[in-house]
């Protein structure tokens, strides 16, 4: 892939960075031989790589930049599948930032010719004291690679008559011109920092949203364990009170024999009336665990009612969003875009049919019913063998106007 590096073609190199610092360098071959799997970089192991290909001309100054990324695997060799022509896109690149020697060709994610690998690229960070381009720069012209600089062929001494009349000042145009393209190029290098900025603002804000996604699963992994003890220990009370009243129906059968046995328990009063004290203080044992089994059951629900309407933890996500007064936008056929206020966004995560459904005021199964009929408008009517008609009908697009068994039916099969 990677070509070798010829003095009338210029150099080629690979860096790799580190946040805004250029935190290893190597020259284009031997990036080729990490790509065909020669040799692995340990430290590397499992690490998706931001790097930057830097083509070079002969004198060192920097001509195109492709910003891409590169995942090793745990061996810390490089990916075998990826196959970004990083070269190609190289040449083809669009103007970017002037870094001493006119504008270069820039390939990234927010710029880059060929739609297909925008995802394989990244953008660059142009927010001063960590300019990536700046630390480029100074990579190149600190030259750790030890690229041979081909200095400018010096043009030839030509005679000039001692009599030459003396420059004449600049033409106002040249000037003009020149102020042209340096605006041009100002305005060029703000496009690019406001796409780069768009683009580390989408990326932010789907890092915010994967970490809200992974903190309310955690957060309903609890409660379903919750949900679970609570139904255990239910299940056991259950059971208590079952045992609970067969012991009252053997002490109510052993009232009724001692009273139909009045001679007999006489006769023998004192074994009657410590077994009579026995079963007395087992039903008093039992009925405190009981009680006891009740209050943890209150305590319970207690602590899963505050669970489901407890405030969101300080320093958490749920909380700066909170804070924040920041709402999600959800798309819904029939209610298009939404808005969800903080209360509403647990809800909608359990069930977003039945949370646009409640929008369009309708009950799941109706809301279903419409959603199917809008994304496919063709008549439900079944023949003999069972299979719809098939023959497109009419859309209804207002989930309250559909009628079922008749907007699904062609003008043949309706009622």
């Amino acid at each position: 892939m990677m070509s070798a590096d010829q003095a009338t073609e210029g150099y080629s190199a690979v860096f790799f960075m580190d946040g805004s610092r250029v935190a290893r360098q190597m020259r284009a071959t031997e990036f080729g031989a990490f790509l065909d799997g020669y040799v692995g970089l340990s430290d590397l192991a499992e690490t998706d790589v931001k790097a930057v290909l830097v083509d070079l001309s002969g004198d060192l100054s920097i001509q195109a930049l492709v910003f891409f990324r590169i995942w090793f695997d745990e061996e810390g060799r490089a990916d075998s599948s990826w196959n970004v022509p990083i070269e190609d896109l190289a040449r083809r690149g669009a103007k970017g930032p002037d870094l001493g020697n006119g504008s270069i060709r820039l390939v990234c994610r927010s710029q880059c010719p060929d739609s297909r690998f925008s995802e394989e690229l990244w953008d660059p960070d142009m927010t001063p004291g960590n300019n990536q381009f700046q630390s480029i720069r100074k990579a190149v012209d600190a030259n750790t690679l030890k690229f041979r600089k081909i200095e400018p062929a010096e043009s030839e001494d030509i005679p000039v008559l001692a009599a030459a009349t003396e420059p004449k000042p600049e033409p106002k145009e040249d000037a003009s011109s020149k102020e042209r393209t340096r605006l041009a190029q100002l305005i060029r290098e703000q496009r690019l920092r406001i796409k780069t900025l768009q683009s580390v603002h989408r990326d932010s804000l789907a890092d915010i949203q994967r970490e809200h996604r992974v903190e309310l699963q955690t957060v309903r992994n609890e409660l379903t364990e919750l949900e679970q003890k609570y139904e255990r220990i239910r299940l056991n009370n259950e059971q208590l009170k079952k045992r609970l009243s067969e012991r009252n129906e053997q002490y109510l059968a052993l009232q009724e024999q001692v009273a139909s046995e009045g001679e007999a328990l006489e006769r023998d009063d004192a074994k009657s009336g410590a077994e009579l004290v026995l079963l007395q203080e087992q039903l008093e044992r039992r009925q405190r665990e009981l009680e006891s089994r009740d209050e943890k059951i209150i305590a319970l629900e207690q602590e899963n009612y505050e669970l489901r309407h407890r405030e969101p933890t300080e320093d958490t996500l749920m909380e700066e969003l909170r804070k924040q007064s920041v709402f999600l936008v959800a798309y819904h056929a029939g209610i298009g875009h939404v808005t969800l206020p903080f209360d509403d966004i647990e809800g909608y995560f359990e069930n977003p049919v039945a949370y646009a459904a409640d929008r369009c005021g309708l009950n799941e199964p109706a809301y279903l019913e419409w959603l199917g009929h809008y994304e496919n408008p063709v008549c439900q009517h079944g023949n003999e063998s069972g299979d719809a008609c098939g023959e497109p009908i009419m859309r209804v697009s207002q989930p309250g106007d559909f009628r079922a068994g008749v907007d699904d039916r062609c003008e043949q099969h309706q009622v």
